[in-house]
């Protein structure tokens, strides 16, 4: 029973990591109208902390040597604390989500070309035709929302995204090589400190830390904090060690197609038949990209 257990489980979790992490552009939706961002990202990451914090204490985690928590402090920096509020930022400030997103599905290639020249992973044909097939599979997802409505992007909105997708892929190739065999709940609190303390900096020099307590800000925050920081995120740590990391990479290609199905169901935002087929086209470039060479 253990030995059938175990490879379900592996196969069920990077189909399980797509979700969740999809459902985090839903989560941030909802609680945008009633906190700025990087106040929004504070709170969040401080929540994380007081959970994980004396979690890993009753647990007795291994904690991480000065070196190694240099390394995940600077993980944290790379795939939490400068990711999120880059894009956070270029949306709050006009940039539309459809484009920004489009942006970031270039991570993958970015991911893989990190992989190669750090970590030595070579780029199969599988790996090159399932990019190319994902990336042709989200133009499709994202076109409906790009071809209407007033679309004037500035430099530096084009930039900080930009800059947001060079991150968390140099930040998981960084995990793979620096940071990886670590107690995952230890060296988590050190990722969490470093964003934390970068979004709560960013909150106290450039907004008000205006929130509107409601119904739906708490269940984003609440939601974005137990599902996301951390469900999500020890998912993803978790296939960075067990994983090669441009295979890992080619699961954010499902990410806007799984998004725009959660955001059909739930706000009855439109998906027309391009969108289907593209979602047909990543998930087979995923698979592609995913399938190991003979």
């Amino acid at each position: 029973m253990s030995t059938k257990t175990k490879p379900s489980l592996a196969q069920a979790t990077p189909a399980l990591f797509v979700v969740l992490w999809s459902t985090g552009f839903i989560g941030a939706r909802m609680g945008a109208p009633y906190s700025e961002p990087m106040t929004f990202l504070a709170m969040r990451f401080s929540l994380v902390l007081a959970l994980l914090l004396p979690i890993s204490l009753m647990l007795r985690a291994k904690w991480p040597t000065p070196k190694q928590a240099f390394h995940a402090f600077v993980t944290g920096l790379l795939i939490h604390g400068v990711y999120l509020p880059c894009v956070f930022w270029a949306i709050d400030n006009g940039m539309p989500a459809g484009l920004a997103a489009l942006v970031m599905g270039l991570q993958p290639a970015m991911t893989a070309f990190f992989a190669r020249g750090i970590l030595g992973e070579r780029l199969t044909r599988n790996h090159l035709f399932g990019f190319i097939l994902g990336l042709i599979g989200i133009c499709l997802v994202l076109y409906p929302r790009l071809s209407g409505g007033d679309f004037s992007v500035t430099p530096p909105q084009i930039g900080v995204v930009c800059a947001a997708m060079l991150s968390i892929s140099f930040g998981t190739v960084y995990q793979k090589r620096f940071a990886a065999n670590l107690d995952m709940r230890a060296a988590t609190i050190w990722q969490y400190l470093a964003a934390c303390l970068l979004c709560a900096g960013l909150s106290f020099a450039t907004e008000t830390q205006t929130i509107v307590w409601s119904g739906e800000f708490i269940f984003a925050l609440g939601w974005l904090t137990l599902v996301l920081s951390i469900g999500a995120i020890f998912l993803l740590l978790w296939l960075i060690e067990h994983g090669a990391v441009s295979n890992i990479a080619a699961l954010f290609y499902m990410i806007p197609a799984v998004t725009a199905v959660i955001s059909y169901l739930l706000f009855d935002e439109p998906i027309t038949l391009m969108q289907i087929v593209g979602i047909i086209i990543t998930a087979t470039g995923v698979l592609i990209a995913s399938r190991k060479a003979r």
